[in-house]
């Protein structure tokens, strides 16, 4: 099991956590995740880790398409992946939520599922540099000949030298995204994952093979699942921290008729909880959504508890037929046990 370090986006001020980073290296993590919403971005943070590290894979988890154009959103991982020595870097994509696409980015929510085929496509274009980039989609055209267009657009190819096989996943859940990731992508970042549900989604990622036309399999396939681990005596008090992210998540991050977040819960089978915590979080009760929200819950989404707790529970993840998982974690101590448990470090 390859194992990452996730180290999100910043909040009022930037930090990087560059011993623990260095730190994963060091016992054998595969990679290191960054993220972006409205404050920090995804891409700049991965460079100032690329320039103290020497193996570690630097994954955005994720870009938001409207953050950069696709042609930007391969000319930034190509550069970071050139500085960083090449082959390390992994375009982690994903769309947000209509909230921040229209009200940070000032984009139509359009149709999200045509401009990721698109976005996805391009990048490839971009990066195979075969031929100068020329695509005809339905949310993207290069070159650009819509309103407003001089009709004097050249079709490009990039000027540096590009890594052909830098990679390219996807954060995805529904039906229709998860096929995607599965045809276009490398890798999927699955939103949510928890041990036992991925024969949920196998028919869908086999469509997606399928529909990719090459003989795709799982063995090409990489998949980094994600969660929490604290080391405490107090699990009670743990997986309470962790809920009012939760309530936020479920309860408010998007619109009431579209939030990813809240459709997961229900999808992971607590629909009744979803709808709660959704409906007590927007009318401006969210201690009340916090403590709706049921300790299993939390507790299958992540490892908490004494070593001997989590290496039991450990076994439920190492099992669940993800190829990668990301620890969420601000302690050393923890960042060593998942090493020693997964068996990375006798890879150093």
């Amino acid at each position: 099991m390859k194992l990452g370090l996730s180290i999100g986006y910043s909040g009022a001020r930037l930090r990087i956590p560059i011993e623990q980073i260095q730190l994963a290296e060091h016992l054998g993590y595969d990679s290191v995740w960054t993220a972006e919403a409205y404050g920090s971005d995804a891409i700049t943070p991965l460079a100032w880790i690329a320039a103290q590290t020497e193996r570690i894979r630097l994954g955005t988890g994720i870009m938001q398409l409207a953050g950069r154009t696709p042609t930007m959103a391969a000319m930034q991982a190509q550069t970071v992946d050139a500085l960083a020595g090449g082959g390390r870097v992994i375009a982690g994509l994903g769309v947000s939520g209509p909230q921040i696409v229209e009200g940070w980015y000032g984009e139509p929510w359009g149709k999200p599922y045509w401009r990721l085929r698109d976005y996805i496509q391009i990048m490839r274009k971009v990066n195979l540099r075969e031929d100068p980039v020329v695509h005809d989609g339905r949310e993207y055209q290069l070159p650009f000949t819509g309103e407003g267009a001089l009709g004097l657009g050249k079709p490009l190819m990039s000027i540096m030298h590009t890594n052909r096989d830098l990679p390219i996943w996807l954060g995805s859940g529904s039906e229709a995204t998860v096929k995607l990731t599965a045809e276009l992508c490398d890798g999927w970042l699955p939103m949510h994952f928890v041990p036992g549900r991925m024969e949920f989604y196998r028919p869908w990622i086999e469509e997606g093979f399928r529909r990719a036309g090459t003989g795709k399999s799982w063995k090409d396939f990489e998949i980094q699942g994600r969660g929490t681990v604290m080391l405490t005596e107090d699990v009670g008090a743990a997986l309470a921290a962790e809920k009012p992210v939760i309530a936020l998540y479920a309860g408010g991050m998007g619109h009431k008729n579209i939030n990813f977040h809240n459709e997961h819960m229900k999808q992971r089978g607590y629909p009744e909880v979803a709808e709660r915590v959704q409906e007590l979080y927007l009318a401006g009760r969210k201690q009340e959504a916090i403590d709706a929200i049921p300790d299993e819950y939390v507790d299958e989404a992540g490892l908490y508890g004494s070593i001997k707790r989590i290496e039991s529970r450990w076994e439920a993840w190492a099992n669940s037929g993800i190829t990668g998982f990301t620890v969420v974690t601000d302690q050393p101590e923890a960042i060593q046990l998942m090493a020693d448990i997964a068996g990375t470090r006798q890879a150093t």
